[in-house]
């Protein structure tokens, strides 16, 4: 019998080796005093911080099918970022501090400077959101996938004290709803995206795109925002009674998850100015505007819902923080979900 290998099969144990390597001084600068384990144990150890009643916060995600706008890019170093913001964001809509973060890297070919660059994003997204990559897995996969295509997922975990958790129980009737600014697309809808500009469409990812000022393929990979930062300044400055991570399902599916019964949103469009992504995305695929509430973000990442009477000191936190938002809404009576 011929003698088969498991490189024979499609995996190359060595190339897993080069990427291990290749990554270790960007995950360690992710590290703080907690992390008690070097890249490499079977586990990530993680000290916890003296807390009252400390309650794990946890969240997992991808970032979809903008893995195709990477590939088409052939620019891998961003869509990391997006993962990580993905996952981060969903645990801040309850309070809770992102601790740690574990990624799951998928390829039908393991390709470790194309490895590199996705996990040179993570890293960077873990940066921004104060957290440490403490684990991860890489999978050579042939079979599963073709050739260098690869896939993303990621988990977080995060933790808050009980007493602090941000749960929409305290919401009432007019409470006011600011929403906090996205970059652009973040990372849903993608394949509506793909499908009418790639495939119904004939448009080229690197041509300019006058409305834009950019080409269509840099406003499409534009990372999603990690909105850690400023959440953690205004949980130390205003009491927020309900935060939204606006992902898929836009604006009609994310805000009544934290709406107590009986209560619901009322939504001004004219409040905040509508990148001109979606204004191109619209004329393309010539969705009613309902239609493009209730699939993207529309240019608001993040929705909070608090007092009126904190509403002034939100905003100045948001603005002295880097980041940029808009008065949008407020909380009524009624059952109807988001009124736009």
């Amino acid at each position: 019998m011929t003698k088969i290998t498991y490189k024979d099969a499609g995996v190359d144990i060595h190339k897993g080796y080069e990427t291990v390597q290749g990554i270790k001084s960007m995950v360690k600068a992710t590290y703080n005093k907690n992390v008690l384990t070097d890249l490499g144990a079977f586990a990530g150890l993680y000290a916890l911080d003296p807390m009252k009643e400390p309650v794990i916060v946890t969240g997992t995600d991808g970032v979809g099918t903008k893995l195709r706008i990477a590939r088409m890019m052939d620019r891998h170093d961003t869509i990391g970022e997006d993962l990580v913001a993905m996952c981060v964001n969903d645990v801040l809509c309850h309070g809770a501090k992102p601790l740690v973060f574990l990624d799951y890297f998928a390829t039908g070919r393991l390709e470790p400077e194309k490895a590199k660059e996705v996990i040179k994003g993570i890293t960077q997204g873990c940066l921004k959101a104060s957290m440490a990559l403490i684990g991860g897995e890489t999978a050579e996969m042939p079979g599963m996938y073709q050739g260098g295509d690869y896939d993303l997922a990621g988990f977080v975990v995060g933790v808050a004290e009980r007493e602090n958790l941000i749960t929409g129980e305290g919401i009432r009737p007019g409470h006011k709803v600011i929403g906090l600014y996205s970059s652009g697309v973040h990372s849903n809808g993608y394949s509506l995206v793909r499908k009418v500009f790639f495939e119904e469409g004939d448009y080229d990812i690197h041509q300019e795109v006058p409305l834009l000022g950019e080409t269509l393929g840099e406003a499409l990979l534009r990372p999603t925002l990690i909105y850690a930062p400023v959440i953690e300044k205004l949980m130390a400055g205003v009491t927020l009674e309900g935060i939204a991570h606006i992902t898929g399902g836009g604006f009609f599916e994310n805000i009544p998850r934290v709406l107590p019964g009986g209560l619901s949103v009322v939504i001004q469009p004219g409040s905040w100015r509508i990148p001109p992504i979606f204004e191109l995305i619209q004329r393309e695929t010539q969705l009613e505007s309902d239609e493009m509430f209730a699939t993207f973000n529309m240019g608001i990442g993040m929705v909070l819902v608090l007092d009126a009477r904190e509403v002034e000191k939100a905003l100045e936190i948001i603005d002295d923080s880097g980041f940029s938002a808009a008065l949008i809404g407020e909380v009524v009576t009624g059952d109807f979900g988001v009124g736009i």
